[in-house]
């Protein structure tokens, strides 16, 4: 399935595809993007690793807020972006987008989730050769269906020869991710009998971020999909575990660097009811409230 995505301005069209069937690989989630024209493209944290595999005439080119410059295919770290001050453009870029749960990260990138947290690499630094010829084999085919598979093929062979993350650290990521963040993260070591500082230390050196952190991310990350659904800010605040209006703003500012208001029609958060719409965001009914724990 196909469709178009203007920016604001109406200017620059993306042209968005969708597999039309799941990963085989669990944790895997992918988009095809087509940009003639990207400015100034605010990257906004997200709890998965991002691979951007392009193979068009164009390449991406980020920019980071130390002044560092990635271009071409890249993997971003959990959460990366944070702050508001990542940003990528380019000309004519055609490329698949690949969410990675931290997971499987290691298994499929051959790199730690904690050696890219808050960091962009390039997949060739990663992958080598390998990373060259899946751009070529990318651009051969014609059809998006076959780049989808051709991609898949590649993730399940490379996760074939996983490198386990420890299964009570996947019961606390997935914990996190199903709670919505809205999670008494000092109660997790307890349900999976193991001590504070041992669950911290293996979930931060596993997946590349503390629990409180992670939580905060995955709350963030449905609180603006909400945002850009439409809803009101207090609303948003009051059904998604924040104290108030004013910690939610402060959360969105930390994250993003700009305001709810704004963060609203950002386009890498505006695309995703169009490239990624298995992962809407409805509210839930119920639950408690966090504050900042």
């Amino acid at each position: 399935m196909r469709s178009t995505v203007y920016q604001r301005d109406n200017v620059a069209a993306w042209d968005v595809a969708r597999p039309e069937r799941a990963s085989r690989v669990a944790g895997v989630t992918m988009a095809g993007f087509g940009v003639r024209s990207l400015t100034a493209l605010r990257m906004v944290p997200h709890p998965a690793l991002t691979m951007i595999l392009e193979f068009g005439a164009g390449q991406p080119i980020v920019d980071d807020a130390a002044g560092g410059q990635q271009r071409g295919s890249l993997v971003a770290g959990l959460g990366f972006g944070f702050g508001g001050a990542v940003l990528a453009r380019g000309e004519n870029v055609v490329c698949v987008q690949v969410r990675l749960s931290p997971l499987i990260a290691r298994a499929v990138l051959g790199a730690s989730p904690a050696d890219l947290q808050g960091a962009v690499v390039s997949v060739d630094d990663l992958w080598g050769r390998e990373a060259s010829r899946i751009r070529e084999r990318l651009g051969e085919v014609s059809s998006w269906e076959e780049r989808f598979a051709l991609t898949d093929a590649l993730l399940a062979r490379r996760n074939e020869a996983a490198s386990a993350v420890d299964a009570e650290v996947a019961w606390a990521w997935r914990r996190i991710l199903t709670g919505r963040g809205l999670v008494r993260v000092d109660s997790l070591a307890a349900e999976v009998g193991w001590s504070r500082k041992r669950l911290w230390s293996r979930f931060r050196s596993q997946l590349g971020m503390q629990p409180k952190l992670a939580a905060k991310l995955v709350r963030f990350d449905h609180a603006v999909h909400r945002l850009v659904a439409g809803e009101g800010a207090a609303r948003v605040a009051a059904d998604g575990g924040y104290a108030d209006q004013s910690h939610l703003h402060r959360d969105v500012v930390a994250f993003t660097g700009v305001t709810p208001t704004t963060v609203a029609g950002e386009p890498w958060l505006t695309v995703d009811d169009t490239a990624w719409p298995a992962t809407k965001h409805p509210p839930k009914a119920r639950h408690e409230r966090l504050g900042d724990r």
